[in-house]
C-alpha cells in the first residue's frame, strides 16, 4: 500500500485568469514530487463544470485537457462532477476532496484566490495550500488592504475609491471633478477584486480616465484611482505561516507602459525580471521587511507576493498590493525569487504542502479546543 500522500491540483476557473491558471498549474504539477505525492488533477472549465483529468500533464497549459476529461466522462471512465448544480453533484465533489490528503488550489483571481473556494475547503474539513478565508478576501480587495496598510502604518500611495452605482453619465464629471482634486495626471485606474492587471488602466487625461473608470467597472463594483507613483516595480516573496520569510527583491522591467497583462503573459513580451534588484541594501531590507508587515497585518499563511514601487529620486518605499496565489508559471517571480534565495521549486511546492498541513492541525486544535 503506497505512503504517498494524494494532492489535488485544482486549476482553470471562471475567472479571467482561468488559462493563466492553467499554465501555472501545470509547473506545479510538473515539480510536485512524484516519490511523496500522488497527484490529482481537477480542472473547472469556463462554465463551471468540475472535471477530474487524467491525461497528458502537458494539456493542461495548452487547454487541451478539457476534450480529454469530457470524452472520458462520456465514455464513463472516470466522475465528473459540477459544483452547486444539485445535491448529488454537490456530495460527489465533497466525496473526491474527502478522498484527498490535501488541495492545492492554483486558481488566481475571483471564486479561486477570494476566499471563496478557501471557505468550501474549510467546511470540507480539508487541508488546502495557501492562505485561508479571511486573508485571501482582505487581499483581493484592494481597497481593504489599504484600510490595514494605513493602520499598520506601512506606507501607500494615495488612492480614491468609488462604486459601480456611481457611474452614469449623469455624475461622471463629478467623479471626474473629486479625482482630479486629489489626483495628478498620470494616475491608475484598476477593479478592486481582479488580479493579473486585468482592467487596470493608466490615465493621462480626462477622456482616458472616463474611458478606464468604465473598463474597471466592468469587471467589479469597487473600481479604485491610485496615485501615480514614477519609479521602480519591485516583487517580494513571502514563505510561511506564523514565522514568514521574505525572499530576496526583484525588479520587474515591464515592456509596456506598465506591468499590464500583455507584459506580462503574452508569447511576445520582451518584459525582464533582475533578480537581485539592483537597489542599495537598505532598501531591499525595507522592502522585505514591509513585506513580512503585510503577510502579518491580512493574516495571511502558506505563501504570499508582496509588490511595491521605489519613488524615483526619494527612494521611498510604497506597497502597492498583496497576491495569496501568485503565478507559478515559467516567467512568474514568486518561484524565481524563492530560487534566487536558495529555494528550488520542487522544495519550494514541498515546503507550501507542510506549511498547509500544519495550518489545518493548528486549526483543528483551536477547534477541538
Amino acid at each position: 500500500m503506497s505512503n504517498k500522500k494524494r494532492i489535488g491540483v485544482i486549476f482553470g476557473g471562471r475567472s479571467p485568469e482561468h488559462e493563466v491558471s492553467r499554465v501555472s498549474a501545470q509547473n506545479v504539477i510538473n515539480n510536485i514530487d512524484r516519490d511523496k505525492y500522488e497527484v490529482v488533477m481537477i480542472g473547472i472549465t469556463k462554465d463551471g463544470r468540475w472535471l477530474i483529468y487524467e491525461g497528458p500533464v502537458k494539456e493542461v497549459g495548452t487547454g487541451g485537457w478539457q476534450a480529454i476529461a469530457e470524452a472520458n466522462e462520456k465514455n464513463n471512465k472516470i466522475n465528473v462532477f459540477e459544483l452547486f448544480s444539485g445535491d448529488k453533484s454537490s456530495e460527489s465533489l465533497k466525496n473526491i476532496c474527502k478522498r484527498l490528503d490535501i488541495v492545492f488550489p492554483v486558481l488566481h483571481g475571483c471564486n479561486g484566490e477570494d476566499g471563496t473556494i478557501q471557505g468550501m475547503f474549510e467546511l470540507f474539513g480539508i487541508p488546502y495550500v495557501g492562505c485561508g478565508v479571511l486573508s485571501s478576501a482582505l487581499a483581493m480587495d484592494k481597497a481593504y488592504s489599504k484600510l490595514i496598510f494605513e493602520k499598520y502604518s506601512i506606507p501607500i500611495g494615495k488612492y480614491l475609491v468609488f462604486d459601480r452605482s456611481e457611474i452614469n453619465e449623469d455624475n461622471i464629471h463629478g467623479i471626474i471633478e473629486k479625482v482630479e482634486a486629489v489626483h495628478t495626471y498620470p494616475c491608475f485606474v484598476k477593479p478592486s477584486n481582479t488580479g493579473s492587471s486585468i482592467g487596470v488602466s493608466k490615465a493621462r487625461d480626462r477622456n482616458q480616465l472616463v474611458d478606464a473608470i468604465y473598463l474597471a467597472s466592468r469587471y467589479d463594483s469597487k473600481i479604485l484611482i491610485e496615485e501615480y507613483i514614477e519609479g521602480g516595480e519591485y516583487e517580494c516573496a513571502v514563505l510561511g505561516n506564523k514565522k514568514p520569510e521574505a525572499s530576496v527583491v526583484g525588479e520587474i522591467i515591464p515592456c509596456n507602459e506598465f506591468y499590464d497583462y500583455e507584459a506580462k503573459y503574452s508569447p511576445d513580451s520582451t518584459s525582464k525580471i533582475v533578480i537581485p534588484a539592483e537597489l542599495p541594501e537598505d532598501i531591499s531590507n525595507e522592502i522585505r521587511k514591509y513585506a513580512i508587515e503585510a503577510f502579518k497585518a491580512l493574516e495571511c499563511s502558506g505563501l504570499a507576493r508582496v509588490d511595491f514601487f521605489v519613488q524615483k529620486g526619494t527612494n521611498r518605499v510604497y506597497i502597492n498590493e498583496v497576491n495569496t496565489l501568485p503565478g507559478f508559471t515559467n516567467i512568474s517571480m514568486y518561484p524565481k525569487l524563492w530560487e534566487a534565495t536558495g529555494i528550488k521549486y520542487s522544495e519550494l511546492i514541498d515546503r507550501l504542502i507542510n506549511l498547509a498541513l500544519e495550518r489545518f492541525q493548528d486549526r483543528k486544535r483551536e477547534i477541538d479546543i
